[in-house]
């Protein structure tokens, strides 16, 4: 079930009414059955494969309570292998099948690979790392294992982030199905709030920018270099608005719920650096690998050889986690090797800074980083949006040719579409700076009655004037 559709108009108010009149046990039994609802939306047959693993952890993480020695860790691969087999499957067999196939073609062997023909359920990759997540900190003994059924399922299948996160950990997530939620008035409104900006980011700018995103990209050797750089930009802003925009419904849906979740964004564009800008992209799958593979292999308390190596595999593992496709990959490897490069040159960036008198903070040495950043950030997401690795040396190729400003438009994005777009993105910028300096939602809180919902009511209809209403599904719904 999307969240920008009917079906959830009506799914979710149905949901906090019942939810509200019910009492603890019984509100954890209703979001299970509303998640299963949800998440049979899309293809009721997955639901069975969720179930798969949801039982192999919910036993291990017993199993690992109680068990000593050598047979813990036993345990622990036997269930991470089992949870990531799921995975492979239904994720990976093409890709490793196809990929085997070609290195046997290039190598003149001849080569078949059965052919499966499965599809991705919807949010694998999320719910998988998040059962993972559980098993790993049984393992650690910084969560105790837990014995009700219905509340682990609940805390892996919670509809909310079922589908695209934020990946949460079960020492912030699963207390919080312990307790009853009673109405909360100031909970309920600030969920609102947040839901309403985030149907701003997906319907006004996300869906729209895609128009001529998906027009470019879908065929770049049709376009020029204008074409080809505006797209580039406009998909930097969709993806973003996409996925920081189902983040934002996530986390204001559960806050009605009376849930917390973590927070997964943090105008990442505003980053000044490249590890500025992991910092704040897709916090909860970032702190996710740092945690249990960065950290694991030796992090940074390394050789710097083995520093290197630990980013750019951590960094791989990242793009391949992103989907069966080598433009991942190489996406992940390419923002590897822009870590390894930024730490490696720091200290003659820093002199270099310091030579031209600009000290850390200065107003220019920010702007600098800020939009070489912006520029590298761009230059990783035509990887990770083009179609083949062919077509992202295309478009790469051909940025600086063919800047015709009568040839702008696309097929469905005409000149009355760019005033709307470039609005938009003015306003999430502004709307996101002001934000640094006092939270908006409390500031609109404090207006008088009438001011307030002239305020709600116009941002309402802002939403259904500009939005765009095709139902599109979110872009981390694939991974």
């Amino acid at each position: 079930m999307l969240f920008n559709s009917l079906e959830f108009a009506i799914f979710f108010p149905v949901v906090c009414a019942l939810y509200f009149a019910l009492n603890r046990r019984g509100q954890t039994n209703l979001l299970l059955v509303a998640s299963c609802v949800f998440y049979m939306a899309f293809v009721p047959a997955y639901i069975l494969i969720l179930g798969v693993t949801i039982v192999i952890d919910y036993f291990a993480g017993m199993a690992l309570e109680t068990a000593r020695g050598r047979q813990r860790r036993l345990l622990l691969i036997v269930s991470i292998v089992a949870t990531c087999l799921v995975l492979v499957i239904f994720k990976y067999y093409a890709f490793l099948t196809g990929s085997f196939v070609g290195l046997a073609g290039l190598l003149g062997w001849q080569v078949s690979a059965p052919v499966l023909d499965i599809i991705l359920p919807i949010g694998l990759s999320f719910h998988t790392f998040q059962s993972l997540s559980y098993v790993v900190e049984v393992y650690r003994r910084h969560q105790k294992a837990e014995r009700d059924f219905a509340v682990y399922a609940t805390y892996v299948m919670f509809f909310p982030q079922l589908v695209a996160g934020p990946i949460e950990r079960p020492q912030n997530l699963l207390d919080q199905f312990l307790i009853r939620h009673g109405f909360d008035y100031a909970g309920v409104t600030s969920g609102l709030k947040r839901m309403a900006w985030g149907f701003f980011k997906k319907l006004v700018v996300a869906d729209r920018l895609s128009l001529y995103v998906g027009d470019v990209y879908g065929n770049p050797q049709a376009h020029n270099g204008l074409q080809l750089t505006i797209a580039t930009v406009f998909f930097a802003y969709q993806i973003y608005c996409d996925f920081s925009g189902y983040s934002d419904i996530a986390i204001g849906t559960a806050r009605v719920l009376g849930f917390k979740l973590m927070e997964n964004f943090d105008t990442p564009y505003a980053a000044t650096s490249i590890a500025d800008f992991w910092r704040r992209w897709h916090i909860s799958l970032s702190t996710w690998f740092r945690d249990y593979l960065y950290f694991p292999l030796g992090g940074n308390r390394v050789s710097p050889l083995k520093r290197a190596r630990n980013i750019l595999l951590t960094f791989g593992v990242s793009g391949l986690w992103h989907g069966a496709n080598w433009t991942y990959v190489v996406w992940g490897l390419q923002n590897g090797v822009y870590l390894v490069v930024g730490w490696l040159t720091q200290p003659f960036r820093s002199r270099a800074y310091a030579a031209a008198g600009l000290r850390e903070g200065h107003p220019l040495r920010l702007a600098v980083g800020l939009v070489c950043t912006f520029v590298l950030t761009c230059a990783a997401w035509i990887v990770f949006r083009a179609h083949s690795l062919g077509d992202a040396w295309h478009i790469f190729s051909h940025l600086h040719l063919g800047w015709d400003w009568s040839q702008i438009t696309t097929q469905q994005f005409s000149l009355k579409h760019f005033v709307p777009a470039l609005a938009a993105i003015v306003t999430l910028e502004l709307v996101q700076f002001a934000g640094r300096r006092r939270n908006l939602a409390d500031f609109v809180s404090g207006l008088s009655f009438p001011v307030r919902w002239s305020f709600y009511l116009g941002a309402v209809y802002v939403i259904i004037l500009f939005g765009v209403f095709r139902s599109h599904s979110f872009i981390y719904f694939q991974f």
